[in-house]
């Protein structure tokens, strides 16, 4: 405007605008500022505080000094960001277009610090342990390998913590938690990344009630730090968090949704049939376990919207969970559903050495390929000094702040997702 501008700063704390003046800047400063300001660039600004007659706050700029120069154009801030390729590739240019990726990563941290707080308040201690793992285990997974130069073998970067709080419940610890990294080296998809972050947490003294008890008070907690309310719009629905929630056995839960009876014809003939008519593509090979995930993971889950605690597993399913004492043929088991996507996992937790041992090598034999878990001889050493029953609880943080910031694709909620090279 003749020869006064007007810029604005902005930083973490708001925004103040800038009054560029020829006559108070001097006329050399002035047009220097002119011909080599960019939108992006960092200064500082000195000069006595005014409002415009819009009552806007403002610097009456004496001294202008650049600190950081911007090479390259940022995007324009009132149009946004969309493209998804740049969004995810450029993090730091999505948060910086988009008003809402930077909320949603703010409430990312809400919603940590309140898991921590629940944990912290009932006098769980925050532990952590090795990433590096010569033995993986506490989950059917396949693993990254690497070289562990100074111990001349090959180890595994983790696929769960489990195992390792366990031993700490040995110890003596009796509420102990962790957040953490895992790595599963399998498929990317909407739901899935290969690195993650879990919160598991372990109470000695405690059943599957306790668990389902504390799975809810954190969800509550963290939905509202994260959105002040219990219920949250996702999509087309109001995904309410307000316990107590809906609870489901897996018996009912497969009988209605593909037609087979745990306790009638369950046999891998059975499944195959069930997989056949319902038109679910499965290998007949596939062990039992696999039939009945696949099944479940295709023709139930996708249901299940609001959240629900599906209960009751088969025994083969999970060989670290205590059978139900009414019936061997299930587990002290459940797994949260929300919004058709797992979010938790919970168990009474094992703790007869001998039947555990038994049960992880079934599992062993049992299984192939990827899903094939080796018998942690450690493990099993520790719990035969005696571990204390106790109840287990894992949260999948990236799927719990998806379903409360109400997206649909697990890359929303990781700041910096692997992608696939460009070429």
């Amino acid at each position: 405007m003749g020869r006064t501008t007007f810029a604005h700063l902005r930083d973490g704390s708001g925004e103040i605008q800038l009054y560029l003046n020829h006559q108070a800047l001097g006329g050399d400063a002035y047009r220097t500022a002119l011909e080599t300001l960019d939108v992006g660039d960092f200064v500082s600004a000195g000069g006595p505080l005014f409002r415009t007659r819009t009552t806007e706050p403002s610097v009456r700029v004496e001294r202008l000094q650049v600190a950081a120069k911007a090479l390259r154009p940022l995007p324009a801030k009132w149009h946004g960001l969309h493209d998804a390729e740049t969004r995810f590739r450029q993090r730091y240019l999505d948060i910086l277009a988009n008003d809402d990726v930077r909320r949603r990563f703010e409430a990312r941290t809400s919603i940590v610090s309140a898991l921590r707080r629940v944990l912290d308040d009932q006098g769980f201690l925050e532990v952590e342990t090795p990433t590096l793992q010569p033995v993986y285990g506490g989950g059917a997974a396949e693993p990254f390998v690497t070289s562990y130069a100074a111990l001349d073998r090959d180890y595994f970067l983790r696929i769960a913590d489990e195992l390792y709080l366990k031993r700490l419940l040995v110890a003596g610890y009796e509420r102990v938690y962790e957040i953490c990294k895992n790595f599963r080296n399998e498929g990317i998809d909407s739901s899935h990344c290969p690195e993650f972050t879990m919160l598991e947490c372990y109470q000695a003294f405690a059943d599957l009630g306790d668990m389902r008890k504390l799975a809810q008070e954190l969800v509550e907690a963290a939905a509202k730090a994260a959105c002040g309310t219990t219920r949250v719009q996702l999509d087309d629905h109001i995904l309410d968090f307000t316990p107590p929630w809906r609870r489901l056995t897996y018996r009912d839960a497969l009988l209605a949704g593909a037609g087979v009876d745990l306790e009638g014809d369950s046999s891998r003939s059975a499944l195959n049939d069930a997989a056949k008519a319902n038109k679910v593509p499965v290998d007949p090979s596939w062990p039992r376990p696999k039939l009945l995930d696949e099944l479940m993971k295709t023709l139930v889950e996708p249901t299940l919207v609001q959240p629900t605690f599906l209960e009751r597993y088969p025994t083969e399913t999970a060989p670290l969970a205590k059978r139900c004492p009414d019936d061997p043929r299930y587990i002290e088991r459940f797994e949260v559903f929300v919004n058709g996507m797992e979010m938790a996992n919970a168990y009474t937790e094992l703790n007869d050495p001998l039947e555990q041992r038994a049960r992880m090598e079934e599992q062993a034999s049992a299984r192939y390929g990827a899903d094939a878990t080796p018998v942690d001889e450690d493990f099993l050493l520790a719990i035969e000094h005696g571990m204390p029953p106790a109840g287990g609880l894992g949260i999948g943080v990236d799927r719990l702040v998806m379903a409360l910031a109400g997206v649909t694709n697990i890359r929303e909620v990781i700041l910096f997702p692997q992608l696939r090279d460009r070429s």
